[in-house]
């Protein structure tokens, strides 16, 4: 009898095992398999409201996949509609990660399949730095003059989109500032989960200022969208996301028409992100992403063509054009309602994109590519392998706007801004 029950809490814990491990395993097993919408999805700007289960055409479509899973081995779990580029993505799963590959393969044949490709998996850039409690000083506010900046601009009223883990919304430094939450993870209309990345990310770009608390971020005026796509699975702010949950947060800020989308994370090429960042930039939106010292390449979506890349590491040599921004010991928001210091190139992103947003309140009809080269400038930054160019967020503010910025302490500056 005893051996019987050492038999079944051994059962028992195995399976509590694997089911908490079983996340970042399924992934490893799943597809994404895009399927054609009718003509009317084509555009960018069209919104399901919540009723894409009764869309037009979805129940055939739905049968199509079902098809198609069943004729590859393969189980249909969950879809979503990408109307920014008129189709419908089902996540197929494989019955082990060994069997992904050819059945990608197979796919891809098959007239009726738009695109196929495996599910990728993605890390946010940055933890918690150890040791002292929260500094008085922030980096940004002498480096880059913010409160000179913020004398005439805040952000003011522009949508900043945080792709990432949970926002906790109701830190003191944050209430009021998140003015939509979304769950992409569990595909709930709102977010209650407070998450520690996120929530670092958040205060950088737009904690309360002059609230007499913490710290102030770097576009306090700005509305952020809190966007979880990414889910914590570790210690000290370790999470993941993947192609599925990314593309349903970058599909939603398309529709939502937000006109920042802060990305810090990294991961490998994925054809479909690639794809719905092209529309957001072609829809006027600014998307900034981290830099990622581990990867040869700087890692995706940083490496994606105009995308505003940013390091936390200026020695580091990048193959594309990048900026770089404070990364070390940077005081922000944390998941618990305090303050913390936080390092890694996640948060200099996070900065950049607050900045992003100064430049889009001063020059609110200005294009999404002029405004990143006012943060980069291509003659700055030139072309081929280079160590990134150092933020100077007053002269990009004077380009934005062309006119004088931080008191025009910079004869340069000022007569760059009177050529434009």
């Amino acid at each position: 009898m005893r051996a019987l029950a050492a038999l079944l809490l051994g059962l028992a814990f195995a399976l509590c095992s694997v089911a908490r491990a079983g996340p970042p395993d399924v992934e490893a097993r799943q597809l994404l398999v895009m399927l054609r919408a009718p003509a009317v999805h084509d555009r960018p700007d069209t919104a399901y409201a919540g009723d894409y289960r009764n869309a037009p055409g979805h129940a055939a479509r739905a049968r199509i996949a079902q098809r198609l899973a069943t004729a590859h081995g393969l189980t249909m779990r969950t879809d979503w509609p990408m109307p920014a580029l008129g189709l419908d993505c089902f996540v197929l799963e494989a019955p082990d990660a060994a069997s992904v590959a050819a059945a990608v393969a197979a796919l891809a044949q098959d007239p009726r399949v738009e695109s196929v490709q495996a599910m990728q998996r993605f890390e946010v850039l940055g933890a918690k730095a150890p040791g002292d409690p929260l500094s008085p000083a922030q980096p940004v506010i002498a480096q880059w003059r913010l409160q000179e900046l913020h004398a005439f601009t805040t952000g003011k009223g522009v949508s900043v989109a945080v792709i990432d883990t949970g926002v906790a919304s109701t830190h003191p430094d944050l209430k009021g500032q998140v003015v939509v939450s979304r769950d992409f993870i569990n595909d709930k209309p709102t977010n209650t989960i407070a998450e520690a990345h996120g929530t670092e990310v958040a205060g950088l770009i737009a904690a309360r200022a002059d609230n007499r608390l913490g710290i102030a971020g770097v576009a306090p005026g700005a509305r952020l969208y809190a966007l979880r796509a990414c889910r914590e699975d570790g210690p000290r702010g370790v999470a993941h996301c993947s192609s599925f949950t990314l593309a349903k947060a970058l599909q939603f800020s398309i529709e939502q028409r937000v006109r920042v989308l802060n990305l810090s994370l990294s991961g490998p090429p994925d054809v479909l992100l690639a794809r719905l960042i092209d529309v957001a930039l072609r829809n006027g939106a600014n998307v900034v992403a981290a830099v990622d010292a581990r990867a040869a390449d700087g890692g995706f979506p940083a490496s994606h063509r105009d995308v505003l890349a940013v390091a936390g590491d200026a020695r580091q040599e990048v193959a594309f054009a990048a900026v770089v921004a404070p990364a070390t010991a940077l005081p922000t928001t944390t998941a618990d309602g305090g303050w913390g210091l936080v390092d890694g190139a996640s948060f200099a992103a996070a900065q950049v994109s607050g900045l992003v947003a100064l430049l889009r309140q001063r020059a609110p009809r200005a294009g999404s590519a002029f405004l990143r080269d006012a943060v980069a400038p291509p003659a700055a930054l030139g072309s081929g392998p280079a160590r990134p160019h150092p933020v100077d967020a007053c002269a990009a503010v004077a380009r934005a706007q062309r006119a004088c910025a931080c008191g025009c302490g910079s004869r340069a500056i000022a007569e760059e801004s009177s050529r434009h």
